[in-house]
């Protein structure tokens, strides 16, 4: 089991009734990843923007960093609902915050890393973290996500219906 935590802050926004059973419409904002594996993935390829941070950050200022970094645009201001935490099938334990905004998608200015590509070709190259974001619906959300995360959509569904 790994000690690696992340953070990460889930965009909602409201609008005309729902089609999907989830209520008045809700969308939420999710970011593919980055990166040569990811590129020709839909299912399970979407994430929360979300980062790593360590001992001494704390876990909400960590998700607006990580946000920023990650999407090139500055977090929106809360207020901010706790969603709490999962595990991830990689050890990785994720806090979320969600917050009411919109954002649009085509202002995004992603962040970077470095990676060796092909693997073994001692050549690196540089990808984006998030290649694009989207707003999904709960039902789009539910088949794009990380499995562990669609908790956190599950969680903000409770918190707005409950």
């Amino acid at each position: 089991m790994t000690d690696k935590r992340s953070a990460g802050l889930l965009l909602f926004r409201r609008h005309g009734g729902g089609a999907d059973g989830d209520g008045p419409g809700v969308e939420v904002l999710l970011g593919h990843m980055g990166g040569p594996y990811w590129q020709h993935k839909e299912a399970r390829a979407w994430s929360i923007p979300k980062g790593e941070y360590g001992p001494d950050e704390h876990p909400r200022d960590a998700a607006r960093r990580e946000f920023t970094e990650e999407i090139g645009l500055p977090a929106p201001d809360g207020p901010y609902v706790p969603l709490g935490e999962v595990r991830q099938s990689n050890g990785k334990l994720v806090t979320v915050w969600a917050v009411e905004a919109d954002l649009d998608p085509a202002l995004m200015v992603p962040g970077t890393f470095t990676l060796e590509w092909p693997p073994g070709s001692g050549r690196t190259a540089q990808f984006p973290e998030l290649d694009r974001v989207a707003w999904c619906t709960p039902e789009v959300a539910r088949t794009r996500l990380n499995t562990a995360q669609v908790a956190f959509v599950e969680r903000l569904l409770a918190h707005l219906h409950g």
